[in-house]
């Protein structure tokens, strides 16, 4: 254990944290290795466990390490070349088969609409008139635009919301920029913007969204672009109101050194969300890029998602796609023009929104009988605060339930401290009361 600590040439988090990132690398730590636990290695740099625990948060965060409870904590063992780092720290290979898994953020597969009908619908053919038609369906951009938040000047569609993502920052970004991001906030997000070489600048939450005070410390950075979820924040579940949207929007506009900075909407769950549709796009003419995507309302396979904003950068984006994909398949997109449109689809979706939200009011309230009192969020997932989030996960899969670790959602430690666990509350049908009592028990161990 000595030699980890001799490794370890800057005793901050960060520099524990690299100083093992690069042992691990190197092979001088090998997958399944068991790492010092978080007091010896702090009594060995002299520094707090607190100090430690940051550094194995971040490391875990990103996939190099896993912990086992009691067992200690280890290289993790399992080396999935096709997942980025975030994702490899959500999808835990070491945990046991749970009977019920809530960590993955899907929908309820039985709530999500029937596309037999619309598939049957679909032209027999696959065909094209030219190559260099226009993107989108005329009667899909009619249909998207009506139900669009504010009126924008150009509709497109991609490969669904980490697409839209993507290929927006492709336009707006520059190695070393920097981007605001919600914290806590979506895992593959981080990974998109370490792919791309960019400072995150983390912002934190309330239950209104982003808050102001922390948005206008962020801003004297000059940020490239701030990322925002406006509805069914993931994990947070929170919703940004209307006079919080204009409030944020005052503040970028009015912000000197925000005066290039573009805003990213995603709106990835606005079809299942119970609160309004709210964008900045409203006040920042110009600046604002609203995504709304899909996969949870209508399928995650359906991989579709519709980008407005302003001409010039939509246009941009349509023209870079042409040198790649071309465009989305028009096929897909027939089937989505139908899902909006088809009235047995409409009313199945608000079924869908009315039963998500009932069952996180469900499990909301059994909590609450077990003493943990939390506000009801949007959408589907519950953003539970627990004492040890290692514990909290490995004593909830014993039970055989799985949940995701809350540090990979975290851009950088949060203000309030302690430590968090998501768990995708919308999955849970039966069961209520024996679930609550388990989460409840593991958010205190």
């Amino acid at each position: 254990m000595k030699s980890v600590a001799l490794a370890v040439e800057e005793s901050t988090p960060s520099g524990i944290a690299g100083a093992i990132a690069r042992l691990i690398t190197s092979g001088d730590l090998a997958p399944g290795d068991r790492l010092p636990t978080v007091r010896e290695l702090a009594g060995d740099l002299g520094v707090s466990p607190a100090t430690v625990s940051h550094a194995w948060q971040a490391l875990a965060g990103v996939g190099l390490i896993v912990s086992r409870g009691r067992s200690g904590t280890f290289v993790r063992e399992e080396r999935t070349a096709w997942l980025p780092p975030r994702s490899r720290g959500l999808r835990d290979a070491n945990q046991p088969a749970a009977r019920l898994d809530l960590a993955s953020g899907t929908p309820d597969p039985l709530l999500l609409p029937d596309i037999g009908p619309a598939l049957s619908r679909v032209p027999a053919r696959a065909g094209t008139s030219n190559y260099y038609d226009v993107p989108v369906l005329p009667e899909l951009e009619r249909v998207l635009r009506g139900s669009w938040p504010y009126d924008v000047e150009a509709v497109t569609v991609v490969d669904g919301a980490m697409d839209a993502i993507s290929r927006t920052l492709d336009l707006v970004l520059r190695f070393g920029d920097r981007v605001v991001v919600e914290n806590p906030g979506f895992p593959p997000v981080f990974d998109l913007l370490e792919h791309y070489g960019v400072e995150r600048v983390p912002v934190e939450l309330d239950e209104q969204g982003i808050r102001p005070e922390s948005l206008v410390e962020a801003l004297a950075l000059s940020p490239s672009a701030i990322l925002l979820q406006p509805r069914t924040h993931n994990p947070a579940g929170v919703s940004m109101t209307a006079d919080r949207a204009r409030e944020l929007a005052t503040i970028i506009r009015s912000t000197r050194t925000a005066d290039q900075t573009i805003v990213i909407e995603d709106d990835h769950s606005g079809e299942i969300s119970t609160s309004p549709d709210v964008s900045l796009g409203g006040f920042l003419p110009g600046r604002v890029v609203h995504i709304r995507s899909f996969s949870k309302s209508h399928g995650p396979d359906l991989r579709i998602a519709a980008v407005g904003g302003p001409a010039e950068l939509v246009d941009r984006l349509v023209a870079r796609r042409i040198l790649g994909p071309g465009w989305t398949s028009r096929m897909l997109q027939t089937v989505l023009h139908d899902l909006l449109t088809d009235a047995r689809t409409i009313a199945g979706l608000d079924r869908a929104r009315a039963t998500y939200r009932d069952r996180q009011a469900a499990v909301g309230a059994a909590l609450a009988a077990n003493g943990i009192a939390l506000r009801v969020p949007d959408g589907i997932n519950l953003w539970l605060p627990v004492n040890d989030e290692r514990n909290a996960v490995v004593q909830l899969a014993a039970a055989g339930i799985r949940v995701a670790p809350g540090a990979p959602f975290l851009a950088a430690p949060l203000s309030v401290g302690g430590d968090f666990v998501r768990v995708t509350a919308g999955l849970v049908s039966e069961g209520v009361d024996a679930l609550a009592g388990l989460l409840a028990a593991a958010a205190r161990a």
